[in-house]
């Protein structure tokens, strides 16, 4: 079976059964509301383009005629609802070009779009997934554990920087350094803001799971790593002390709009979902997910409404709390 497609099967398979999201409760507080829910403005900006939504369709495919199809599904959804959209990584298509064409269908739409490629790959690389592409912005993944799992997976690293830091000094659109679902930790965001890195994307652990992906894929498999990361929540938090410093896009296990309002609250500019639209687009017809993702926006103007906030900018004003796994991770990383 082609290896994108086991992906697309396992990515479903692979929902957490714990999300960081249900330990932050937002504090509620009885008031009359200033503002009409018309009056609630959900626009922000990454890499210095402005968003009319706060979350786009994040990196999930390309390499398969099955991925062909999902991706021409996700990007009609997309220019239809005016959300931002990055395709899956470039890699297929730089070994075999009959795969090229995958991943040009979105960016011939009217949208913004975001074109990925691993941390693995080099200048010239990075160079030629621009071209073949035109996007707007790079994403530039890093999947260490999914390439030690990975019967096919490369296992040289030491030119990652290196790689990172030519795109950042030499190409000429923005770049989005991110995760794959495993988290980050406060050491790799200022190791990654010394790079030069403007604009991260913490990709935390609870949506897709690439460990007991490619787990379920190989015939040595090291379940035992299944649960390894940090969460969506607690890498948030970790990127607090550099949010002066650089922008930060929340993703993974985001389910619905209250999640997303807590990335904002915790400082996110915008949020990638992946998981479940992926969810969306293979069960559902695309008129649809049109409307869910248009129920997807009223619900969140409807929740910074709830919370007497006029743009997304005021919800890090908004209190909090946290509890279980989520809380006792955030007591002891900041007493060391």
């Amino acid at each position: 079976m082609n290896r994108k497609n086991d992906h697309l099967l396992l990515a479903r398979q692979s929902t957490a059964l714990h999300n960081s999201f249900d330990d932050m409760i937002i504090n509620h507080h009885a008031s009359i509301p200033k503002y009409n829910l018309d009056e609630i403005n959900i626009t922000t900006c990454i890499c210095g383009f402005e968003l009319a939504t706060p979350f786009f369709i994040n990196a999930i495919t390309g390499g398969s005629e099955y991925a062909k199809q999902i991706n021409q599904k996700l990007a009609n959804i997309a220019e239809k609802c005016q959300i931002a959209m990055a395709t899956g990584s470039f890699s297929p298509a730089l070994k075999n070009s009959e795969y090229v064409d995958d991943f040009l269908y979105i960016h011939n739409k009217s949208i913004l779009s975001m074109t990925n490629i691993g941390a693995d790959k080099s200048f010239f690389a990075m160079q030629q997934a621009i071209s073949y592409t035109n996007a707007d912005i790079l994403q530039i993944h890093l999947n260490t554990l999914q390439e030690l799992l990975m019967y096919e997976g490369d296992h040289n690293f030491n030119e990652w920087s290196n790689n990172i830091t030519s795109a950042i000094t030499e190409l000429n659109i923005p770049i989005i350094v991110k995760e794959v679902g495993f988290g980050m930790s406060k050491n790799t965001i200022h190791s990654l803001i010394d790079l030069g890195v403007k604009t991260i994307d913490i990709s935390g652990k609870g949506g897709t799971n690439f460990a007991y992906i490619e787990n379920s894929r190989s015939n040595n498999p090291i379940e035992y790593l299944n649960n390894w990361g940090i969460s969506t929540v607690n890498s948030l938090l970790n990127s607090i002390p550099y949010q002066s410093q650089c922008d930060f896009i929340a993703s993974g296990g985001v389910r619905n709009a209250l999640d997303i309002v807590k990335c904002f609250i915790l400082g996110a500019k915008a949020v990638g979902i992946s998981q479940t639209f992926l969810n969306w687009v293979v069960e559902y017809e695309e008129h649809v997910v049109v409307e869910k993702i248009e129920q997807l926006k009223l619900e969140i103007k409807k929740i910074m409404c709830l919370l007497n906030c006029k743009c997304l900018s005021e919800l890090r004003n908004i209190d909090y709390y946290l509890i279980n796994d989520t809380l006792h991770y955030h007591q002891q990383i900041t007493e060391k």
